[in-house]
C-alpha cells in the first residue's frame, strides 16, 4: 500500500515535467501507465480502503463503485492523472472551474481540494447521488447542477447506457449506442453561459462536444481554457473548422501537447487523449 501511494504521488509530481511524453504512442507513457494501473487498483480497488493522501491535493476518499463494465478505478487512469497534475500545477493561474459531465465527482473533488471554486454539471440521477456522497466524504462542497450541458437552457432526452454509464449521453450525440438503454428527459444548461463564467473547464459530454463548442463565439474564449475528449472524427473536424485561423489555439495530447496545425493533428476519440483549447500560445506545463 505504501509503495502504491509513493508511486501515485511520484506520478502526480513528475507528469508536468514529462509533458513531452504524454502521447500514448511514447514508450514513456506506456511505462508510466504500467506503474499507474496497479497502484490505483491497490489504493482504490474493490478490496482496498479507497483512501489515499495525495501530494498537493490531500486525502482523497473514493469508495469503489461499478458503472456497468467500468468501475471507479478507471477514473484514475494515467490520462486522468495527467489532468489532475495540470490542475495542481496551475492552481494559481485559474480561480473558477466547471466540471461538465462530472460523473461521480472525482474532478470536482480534486479541483475543490486544490482551492478552485467549482461548479459541477451532471444529468444522471445515479451519478448525482454518488457525487453528493463522494463530496461529503471528502469534505468539499462544489455547487452541483443536476443537468446536462447543451447549446441552450431547456430540456432534452438523455440516454443512459446501462452496461457502461460513463458512456451515457444526450440522445443523438452518439450513433447507434449499444446494449440496454434507459431514456428520460433532463434539464439542460447553455454551454456558452457556462464558458463565460469560468476560466477553466473540464468537458466530458460524450459525443456532444462539437455541438456545444461550435455554439460559441471566438471572443468567448479569450479568458477561458478547456480540456476535453473529442468523441469522433466528425466532431474533430467541426471543432478544428470552428477555430481555424481564429487566434484560439488547440493543443493535443496525442502530439504531446504541441499545437494543432491541421485536421490530421486532432484527436478523434478517447484513445488519443485530451484536447486543450486556449487563447494562450502554449499549454502552461
Amino acid at each position: 500500500m505504501k509503495d502504491s501511494l509513493s508511486t501515485l504521488n511520484f506520478l502526480l509530481n513528475s507528469l508536468p515535467s514529462l509533458c513531452k511524453y504524454h502521447s500514448r504512442k511514447t514508450s514513456v507513457y506506456e511505462y508510466l501507465d504500467g506503474l499507474a494501473k496497479p497502484a490505483v487498483k491497490e489504493l482504490f480497488g474493490a478490496k482496498s480502503e479507497c483512501k489515499a493522501a495525495l501530494d498537493f491535493v490531500g486525502e482523497i476518499h473514493l469508495p469503489f463503485f461499478r458503472m456497468g463494465a467500468i468501475d471507479s478505478t478507471h477514473l484514475f487512469g494515467l490520462d486522468e492523472l495527467i489532468i489532475f497534475s495540470y490542475y495542481a500545477k496551475n492552481r494559481h493561474l485559474y480561480k473558477k472551474a466547471a466540471d461538465l459531465g462530472a460523473n461521480i465527482g472525482i474532478h470536482s473533488i480534486c479541483l475543490s481540494k486544490l482551492g478552485y471554486e467549482v461548479n459541477a454539471f451532471e444529468p444522471d440521477p445515479e451519478h448525482l447521488d454518488r457525487i453528493k456522497l463522494n463530496c461529503n466524504l471528502n469534505s468539499v462542497a462544489p455547487r452541483i447542477y443536476e443537468c446536462a450541458v447543451s447549446i441552450e437552457d431547456g430540456k432534452a432526452e438523455f440516454t443512459r447506457v446501462t452496461g457502461n454509464t460513463t458512456g451515457s449521453h444526450l440522445s443523438g450525440a452518439k450513433q447507434e449506442p449499444y446494449g440496454d438503454l434507459d431514456k428520460f428527459i433532463v434539464p439542460t444548461k447553455s454551454f456558452r453561459r457556462i464558458l463565460g463564467s469560468h476560466d477553466l473547464l473540464k468537458i466530458d459530454v460524450e459525443g456532444h462536444e462539437a455541438n456545444i463548442i461550435c455554439s460559441t463565439h471566438i471572443s468567448d474564449w479569450l479568458e477561458s481554457d478547456a480540456i476535453l475528449e473529442v468523441g469522433s472524427k466528425s466532431n474533430a473536424e467541426l471543432i478544428y473548422g470552428h477555430f481555424k485561423n481564429s487566434g484560439i489555439n488547440m493543443f493535443a495530447q496525442c502530439l504531446s501537447w504541441a499545437k494543432v496545425k491541421s485536421p490530421k493533428d486532432m484527436p478523434v476519440s478517447y484513445t488519443d487523449g485530451s484536447l486543450f483549447i486556449s487563447a494562450k500560445h502554449e499549454m502552461p506545463w
